[in-house]
């Protein structure tokens, strides 16, 4: 019989029941500051993050392999045969080769290591999906291609304040604009099927950027459309996306809206203060 153990990173951004419903194991990045370094999600806060950015800006590393030989040498003394892992896009990250590399030391262990090619609710909501398929026993096979099939049903976009932080962290992909910024030109960035960040379109002000947002997520509704919307220290203007798509959704009696909150410390240190993120999940 197969027992599957379900993987995911901290930057998915799922919540505290969600990882007990589906008792996911979180493997923690690290944000590293010049006198001392703390792990994602566990011992900071993203508004820690934000609040002293002016101080310094951190750096973030992956977990270390050794954690990730643990997860598996527990995983392996716990009897689980096979491992679903859902990770932090390929594009943005390492995590996903590092943890690929480790699974080759489990030869007992069948183990699916997914490039989500997405990032914070993106890899929750397959996360959740997937946590769904064990709970009712479907077959690690067939989980695997349904984790395929629901990432093509999945779409992420986002604006910042300013580009300096994606830039400085080098996961500025396709997104350019410099001299847009002096313009106060604000970039819909989302993440392409190479699993690095594009510019969707490019509106004049933070203004006009949220109404696109709202435009963007109104076009995408549909029955069965899931919307959740996050936020990297921008929870006024999170919480006026979410009422406007949430009216939108109750006149089309259409769709779920959810506002789920905070993107994890380590994506704040990427995307920099003022972030409104929206995922929208077509099952």
């Amino acid at each position: 019989m197969e027992k599957i153990a379900l993987i995911t990173d901290s930057t998915s951004d799922l919540t505290e029941d969600i990882i007990e419903k589906y008792n996911v194991t979180v493997l923690p990045f690290r944000i590293i500051y010049k006198d001392r370094e703390y792990l994602d999600g566990v011992d900071i806060k993203p508004n820690e993050v934000y609040e002293n950015l002016d101080k310094e800006v951190p750096t973030s590393s992956l977990p270390p392999l050794k954690k990730m030989h643990e997860v598996y040498d527990d995983l392996q003394k716990q009897g689980y045969t096979h491992v679903i892992a859902i990770l932090l896009s390929s594009g943005l990250s390492g995590i996903y080769n590092a943890l690929s590399l480790v699974s080759k030391d489990y030869p007992n262990i069948q183990s699916f290591i997914f490039d989500s090619k997405s990032i914070s609710h993106g890899e929750a909501v397959l996360v959740e999906e997937s946590g769904k398929l064990i709970t009712t026993q479907t077959p690690f096979d067939t989980i695997k291609e349904k984790i395929e099939e629901f990432r093509k049903k999945l779409e992420v976009y986002f604006v910042v304040d300013t580009l300096e932080y994606l830039k400085r962290g080098g996961r500025i992909g396709k997104v350019s604009g410099t001299i847009g910024e002096l313009l106060k030109i604000k970039p819909i960035i989302s993440v392409g099927e190479d699993g690095k960040y594009f510019t969707v379109d490019k509106v004049r002000g933070k203004k006009q950027s949220l109404k696109k947002i709202i435009d963007v997520g109104k076009s995408k509704l549909k029955e069965n459309t899931r919307i959740i919307l996050m936020d990297g220290y921008a929870k006024k203007e999170s919480q006026y996306v979410y009422e406007e798509l949430k009216k939108y959704s109750e006149e089309l009696q259409q769709g779920i809206v959810e506002l789920l909150g905070s993107i994890s410390p380590v994506s704040g240190v990427h995307s920099g203060p003022g972030l409104v993120g929206m995922v929208v999940f077509n099952n």
